[in-house]
């Protein structure tokens, strides 16, 4: 099935956490990029971040990924497409304040390739493991084979009394959902196949634009509030945690994702494994002890983690070669010191 080892590729929402770093990558492995902002206030620090680069980085001005046509001229002329934009937080009022765009962009950048993609080969969609995971009160392993059924319930019969959370997960799992069906649809008349990648928490350095830790986006910035300045009790950091990956892994596995022919029409959650905070806080206090130690009592070997996904099929398709915890921390710590954070 399709993939490509040269060429230039699309890369939406190109100034978000995710999608930064996924330039990065790209460009570092010897891709032309084509970015999409929304404005050209947002395409300046990509200009600057990458300018070394000369003219392998191109920046458009996308300003509603909602709109029908929004990206007709932007895949024009490129190989493969990396869809990374997509709204996330959790203060969402009308659950349709995450939901539209996150479909909408979603089936429009689809729409899009099918009609004016005529290069394109592999289109690999940013997902998210809220699209994988139902929640529960006992430990269990996901997989690829799981949806989160349970948020689109939810924001269903509550609409805007639904939790945040749920709002975002349903969000993120419509969205996907509508991918697959669009390319089952379609796919008998299409040039190129789909990948779809489900990270679960994503955290790390930053190199998008940020200028103070409260405007991080929301995965850093809960990592800044609870390993920085200690947001949660003792009791909360042994029992509190998810599973994570680190952004620059990430976004490997989305040059990974258009390069590895048997990555074609398979969804792939990227997860470098399950965690509880009080494991980065510790890894923090190490190599910094002005910072809090947090709960000593933890033993790590004891701790239930209610949320693990299956690596399986990510090892066998993808192979990304995964950041430990601490250095995921050090890395981090190291960025928010530079920029006087810390």
């Amino acid at each position: 099935m399709p993939a490509i080892s040269s060429g230039k590729v699309l890369v939406t929402g190109a100034n978000g956490y995710i999608a930064v770093w996924v330039v990065k990558s790209l460009l570092d492995q010897g891709f032309s990029v084509r970015g999409t902002v929304r404005s050209e206030s947002k395409a300046k620090h990509l200009r600057e971040t990458f300018k070394s680069y000369g003219d392998k980085l191109e920046i458009v001005i996308v300003e509603d990924i909602t709109k029908d046509g929004a990206f007709d001229e932007a895949v024009k002329g490129v190989d493969a497409i990396e869809h990374t934009a997509s709204p996330f937080h959790f203060k969402a009022v009308e659950p349709d304040e995450l939901i539209v765009p996150a479909v909408h962009g979603t089936t429009g950048i689809l729409k899009s390739a099918q009609k004016f993609g005529t290069s394109v080969k592999r289109v690999v969609i940013t997902s998210s493991c809220a699209a994988v995971l139902t929640p529960s009160t006992e430990p269990h392993v996901f997989s690829e084979a799981d949806w989160n059924e349970a948020s689109i319930q939810e924001v269903k019969e509550k609409g805007r009394d639904a939790a945040g959370a749920s709002k975002y997960r349903a969000s993120k799992t419509l969205a996907e959902r509508a991918a697959w069906e669009f390319y089952e649809k379609n796919k008998g008349s299409l040039t190129w196949d789909l990948v779809v990648l489900n990270p679960p928490f994503v955290f790390g350095p930053v190199i998008h634009e940020v200028d103070r830790p409260e405007n991080l986006n929301e995965s850093a910035r809960e990592w800044y509030l609870t390993v920085v300045k200690s947001k949660l009790d003792n009791e909360a950091l042994a029992s509190v945690g998810s599973s994570y990956v680190d952004v620059r892994d990430l976004a490997q596995a989305h040059v990974l994702a258009i390069t590895k022919p048997e990555a074609a029409g398979e969804r792939i959650i990227v997860s470098a494994g399950p965690y509880k905070w009080q494991d980065f806080v510790l890894a923090a206090h190490r190599l910094d002890s002005r910072l809090p130690a947090g709960n000593t009592a933890y033993d790590p070997s004891k701790a239930n983690h209610l949320i693990r996904y299956s690596p399986d099929k990510e090892r066998r398709l993808l192979g990304v070669k995964f950041r430990t915890l601490e250095e995921t921390t050090k890395d981090t710590l190291d960025d928010f010191k530079a920029r006087g954070w810390l």
